[in-house]
């Protein structure tokens, strides 16, 4: 097991390195990545520069840079590190690629001499989990590639270093095993695959009749406790916590305390990222030098209404807003002004929260130099390869637009960052304990304490007084700051010139470790239209037009790129699932079949199905009089409510549905129909904040989608008489045909 090259040991000076022979080349294997937010691309990046410590070098590539590779003529082995996007589309940087490959033209051989291991990122939360990854990994088989190394499946929901880290550090040694087989002249390959076991560490070797799919599903399950396992290595040092001797109550572990056997364990911890930025602050800018770090496709629109939806003794907040559009925002396609579709979806982009801001600025000992200007140059000496000036930063950036319109300051520092934290701390249990939480062996305390919590950047180093980075290293592993999405609430037929979207006010409990707040984007929205909130039951009056000047506004664009329409033949029946605020995009679809009934009296339209969940019926059915208008005129055909809270009328009575799953079991029989024998659409919607948080809600909507997808599942083999693999091979056909939609965003 060669952990001494993956991790320091912390006894030493630097990383081992694996000694090659004198003046033998290097070897190389080629090294791609798919990415759609820089997350595979920063583990590709971090493959990349480890691969030097063990001997190997890695010639690191985009999956979209074809002329930078051919895989029809490799003939060292490659290494795919790839996410999932969306609905389980690949990511935008893979779309070409995975479209290549699926050529039916290509014969069964023609990647026969590929040798190759794949890693993919997705989250469980999703019905498509890790798809990209598994769509090129079976491809890549069908077309006649072997594995040399298990294929890694690695859930965000549960924490991606929790498969990511084991599989790095087995894959050198797979490698290792790889350019040895591939050495010898004339051997045939066989197909082994080494196996990364539970501890992280290459385990065995099995022939090609050991199926991939177990291989990835082991690494897939692995557990935070086997994860967390203390196994030392000879020779490591074991550094002692203050904790360890003292007497009484046995301590409890903690962001800030760790307890034995943790505490007095060696640890194998990450090598080092290299760094790669330098930072220095210029004068201040004068009014014709800052630049606005506002994006170019962001427009600022006011805000003409804004409704709350749901009654104050609410669980959550829902809160409908509406934009003017009509001046401001103008969606091209193919160089033509045209309206937004019902289902699409607009990006919001919001700054970070001013208190946070200043709170850092002032942690940082930076607040006197908030308004100098920021200048950005790559370290001459960086060991970084293919290092840049991040690009979502721009030139003549202030320190203070950096802190609140550049950097993902909430953002959960990832072990790395965490690892470059323990050299600028200074106090030697506070430095022991980063060791711990970005150590293997500290993975479920990681977890427990950092990912679990949600703890951002500020809140360690609220925790560790004595940890000062400096700004190179924020800039450098803080993300970009992303703009969230909202599907449109409206159909432009309907409202033109106006578009409303819907968003439930995110609410994180304190915790030891972190004050109570509010989602970044929902509270600010929040905040931002409380002057104009019309309260619950008030009627919905939208703002006149002459009153834009004291409007609040919001900064938008028209996110591109979206599949979650309306069938264009509109005789097709459609079934929708939307829960709480994922209704929202159905109440536009319902909004434009209205106005397309009213302008085509005569022509014919397919059925209408809804299924809505809420938590009570009095104080959170959302829309509640639209839809009653839509079932009236016959717009909506189906109307189907559940809610799961409140208390059956009768306790004698017979429990009615409580989530819309169940009340899709409840009409099998219509909905298969529906879909099978008229070809209808299903599309499903769900809160992404419920889904993706539900640690701190209840599980109403934590796995919905996934919940609706098995529910269908079971109501095929029901219906139609099919096993449970043949219920999923057609549940599979319709989303391959795009009639099994979801508008789900992370």
């Amino acid at each position: 097991v060669l952990h001494a090259c993956v991790y320091i040991r912390l006894s030493s000076g630097g990383a081992h390195r694996v000694p090659t022979m004198p003046c033998a080349p290097t070897p190389a294997f080629l090294l791609l990545y798919g990415s759609q937010r820089g997350q595979a691309q920063a583990l590709a990046e971090q493959i990349s520069e480890q691969a030097a410590q063990h001997g190997v070098s890695a010639e690191l590539s985009c999956l979209s840079k074809e002329e930078e590779y051919n895989l029809d003529r490799e003939r060292g082995p490659v290494v795919f590190i790839v996410s999932t996007t969306g609905d389980g589309e690949p990511p935008d940087t893979a779309l070409r690629f995975v479209r290549k490959i699926k050529n039916r033209s290509l014969t069964g051989d023609h990647f026969s001499h590929l040798r190759y291991a794949l890693l993919a990122l997705g989250d469980t939360n999703y019905a498509n989990f890790c798809n990209c990854g598994k769509t090129i990994d079976r491809r890549l088989q069908e077309l006649g590639a072997k594995h040399f190394y298990a294929t890694g499946l690695a859930d965000d929901g549960t924490g991606l270093e929790v498969v990511v880290d084991p599989w790095i550090e087995g894959l050198w040694e797979a490698l290792k095993k790889t350019f040895t087989e591939m050495s010898v002249p004339d051997r045939k390959a066989d197909g082994d695959i080494v196996h990364s076991t539970a501890d992280g560490a290459a385990g065995t070797q099995g022939k090609t009749e050991v199926k991939m799919e177990d291989a990835a599903l082991s690494l897939r399950l692995l557990k935070l406790g086997d994860a967390d396992s203390p196994k030392a290595e000879p020779g490591a040092f074991v550094a002692q916590s203050g904790d360890a001797n003292n007497t009484g109550p046995p301590p409890v572990a903690s962001l800030v305390r760790s307890v034995p056997p943790l505490s007095v364990s060696p640890l194998s911890i990450p090598a080092l990222p290299p760094s790669y930025v330098e930072v220095c602050l210029g004068d201040g800018p004068t009014d014709g030098e800052r630049c606005c770090p506002l994006k170019e496709d962001f427009q600022e629109v006011p805000v003409c209404r804004a409704v709350r939806l749901t009654r104050d003794d609410a669980v959550k907040t829902a809160i409908l807003v509406e934009l003017d559009i009509s001046c401001r925002l103008v969606l091209c396609h193919q160089g033509q002004n045209m309206p937004y579709q019902p289902g699409d979806a607009f990006n919001v982009w919001c700054p970070n929260r001013t208190s946070e801001v200043d709170s850092l600025l002032q942690r940082l000992g930076l607040q006197d130099q908030r308004n100098r200007l920021i200048c950005l140059q790559l370290c001459k000496d960086t060991k970084k390869k293919g290092a840049k000036v991040p690009a979502h930063i721009p030139q003549k950036c202030t320190l203070l637009d950096l802190l609140t319109w550049c950097l993902e300051i909430r953002s959960i520092p990832k072990k790395a960052f965490v690892r470059a934290m323990v050299d600028c701390t200074q106090d030697s249990g506070e430095r022991r304990r980063l060791q711990e939480l970005c150590s293997q062996q500290g993975s479920a305390e990681y977890n427990s304490f950092v990912r679990d919590h949600s703890v951002g950047l500020l809140d360690l180093l609220l925790a560790f007084p004595s940890c000062t980075p400096p700004l190179s290293l924020l800039i450098e592993h803080l993300p970009a700051l992303r703009p969230r999405p909202y599907s449109a609430a409206s159909s432009s037929l309907q409202s033109p010139g106006r578009v409303q979207f819907v968003f439930s006010v995110v609410e994180f409990p304190a915790c030891a470790v972190r004050p109570a707040r509010t989602g970044l984007c929902t509270g600010w929205l929040a905040d931002r239209v409380a002057p104009v909130l019309q309260s619950y039951g008030t009627p919905q009056v939208s703002a006149d037009a002459g009153e834009t000047s004291t409007w609040p506004k919001v900064y938008v664009s028209h996110r591109l790129g979206n599949t979650f329409h309306l069938p264009s033949d509109t005789t097709v029946p459609i079934v929708m699932v939307g829960p709480g605020t994922g209704v929202a995009p159905f109440i536009g679809f319902l909004q434009q079949r209205e106005k397309e009934r009213e302008q085509n009296c005569g022509s014919t339209f397919g059925e209408t199905w809804l299924f809505f969940g809420c938590r009570h019926m009095d104080r959170d059915f959302l829309f509640s009089e639209e839809l009653e208008r839509f079932v009236e005129n016959g717009t909506l055909n189906h109307l189907k409510v559940c809610s799961s809270r409140d208390q059956p009328e009768d306790s004698g009575s017979e429990p009615k549905p409580r989530y819309v799953q169940h009340l899709l079991s409840q009409h099998s029989r219509s909905v298969v129909h529906s879909l099978f024998r008229d070809h209808g659409c299903l599309y499903v919607c769900g809160t992404v904040p419920l889904m993706m948080l539900a640690r701190w809600f209840s599980r109403d909507a934590k796995n919905m989608a996934k919940d609706v997808n098995d529910a269908l599942v079971d109501m095929l083999g029901r219906e139609l008489q099919l096993d449970k693999l043949e219920s999923m091979k057609a549940v599979a056909n319709l989303r391959e045909e795009r009639r099994y939609l979801q508008d789900v965003w992370s």
